[in-house]
């Protein structure tokens, strides 16, 4: 079985810190939604069957209901969908407040960006909704029988303290929400967040202050029963994200419309970043991607830096006895300084090293 993952770019506006692709031309959402599903019916071959089904972008609760119901049916129309799939929906809580949003009745997942409860850091973002709203999308959420909810947020932000992190923690667990998503806020190149740190209006945090958010952030959600299942997940028993999931542990995916990611084992492939040569391309029957083919090196690579972000690790029995070696071999310092551990068979971060990991992942790698 494989993961589905749509690319829906469009969003009103911006965010400060978003390096993912997206557009503002919503006036484009119709010819667009066609493309995507004449590039589904391209890669039909591509999967025997679906077992996730996931909506990100961009802003998918962007999309008018129609178009949205339309690419839904026409997923589940084209495709072997089984009858227990996972099927997300990336919202923005002011879509989901505004008067008459629906859902289709094959979402049963939402993952919801909150980022913070802090007005004033909102605004800094340039998220389009306000804390309230967060609250009150999550009883819409109810009302329409949405019982897995993941919520998103940040830390990190530029003044924050340890104190407004964990008020933010606070509200994000009184929601009541299944699932949880943290990252540190990142300022990426090309971002108006980056540009902001270049001429010094705002200042980054120091490591000492992410690195205690990061350990209450662990401490608060485990203590409230949630799994920290992976670097930057957490989720309540039998909650975890199957589709997100795949992608940590080398399971095939398909990634359908602009700037979508394909692997299929063997090759990895990313489709254009352009709206226009997207839906031009789709329309002359071609698909616009680049390939990479997966050697056997690329893919022991792949494998540290994804199996490793997970609670169970790296599985060295699915190594070959060479990879094995050299895995284990460079993990040895760090198995020794207590960042990484070996358990039935698996090599795994230790919650030290999780704070760690990109520096332990890069030393496993072959260079």
């Amino acid at each position: 079985m494989a993961g589905l993952y749509i690319h829906i770019p469009f969003c009103a506006s911006r965010c400060a810190y978003c390096g993912f692709y997206s557009t503002t031309r919503a006036d484009m959402q119709d010819s667009y939604i066609d493309a995507v599903c004449h590039e589904l019916d391209m890669r039909q071959a591509s999967a025997d069957s679906i077992d996730t089904i996931y909506l990100g972008g961009g802003t998918p609760s962007m999309l008018s209901a129609g178009n949205l119901d339309r690419l839904i049916s026409y997923i589940y129309n084209r495709y072997r969908v089984s009858d227990d799939a996972e099927v997300t929906i990336e919202c923005n809580p002011d879509d989901v407040c505004r008067a008459g949003f629906r859902l289709p009745p094959q979402v049963n997942r939402v993952s919801m960006g909150a980022q913070t409860f802090s007005d004033s850091r909102l605004r800094l973002i340039r998220r389009r909704h306000t804390a309230n709203e967060v609250t009150r999308a999550v009883e819409t959420l109810h009302l329409l029988n949405i019982g897995n909810i993941s919520v998103d947020l940040m830390f990190g932000f530029p003044d924050e303290t340890l104190a407004d992190w964990e008020s933010d923690i606070d509200h994000a667990l009184a929601l009541g929400a299944q699932h949880l998503s943290a990252y540190s806020l990142m300022y990426e190149e090309g971002t108006l967040l980056y540009r902001y740190l270049e001429q010094g209006k705002i200042k980054e945090i120091s490591d000492e202050l992410s690195l205690d958010m990061y350990n209450v952030l662990i401490d608060r959600l485990t203590a409230a029963g949630y799994e920290h299942y992976e670097i930057s997940n957490f989720a309540l028993p039998g909650f975890r994200s199957r589709h997100n999931s795949s992608y940590w542990h080398d399971t095939p995916y398909i990634g359908v419309g602009a700037a979508a990611h394909s692997y299929d084992g063997n090759t990895r492939s990313w489709n254009t970043a352009s709206l226009d040569d997207y839906i031009s391309s789709i329309e002359d029957g071609i698909r616009p991607c680049e390939y990479e083919t997966i050697d056997a090196e690329t893919h022991y690579n792949d494998l540290i830096t994804t199996a490793l972000r997970t609670r169970e690790g790296l599985q060295l029995e699915h190594l070959s006895p060479e990879d094995r070696q050299f895995a284990l071999d460079a993990a040895r310092p760090h198995i020794g300084r207590g960042l990484l551990a070996v358990d039935d068979d698996r090599l795994h971060l230790t919650r030290s090293g999780i704070y760690l990991s990109d520096s332990i992942m890069s030393d496993l790698m072959r260079i």
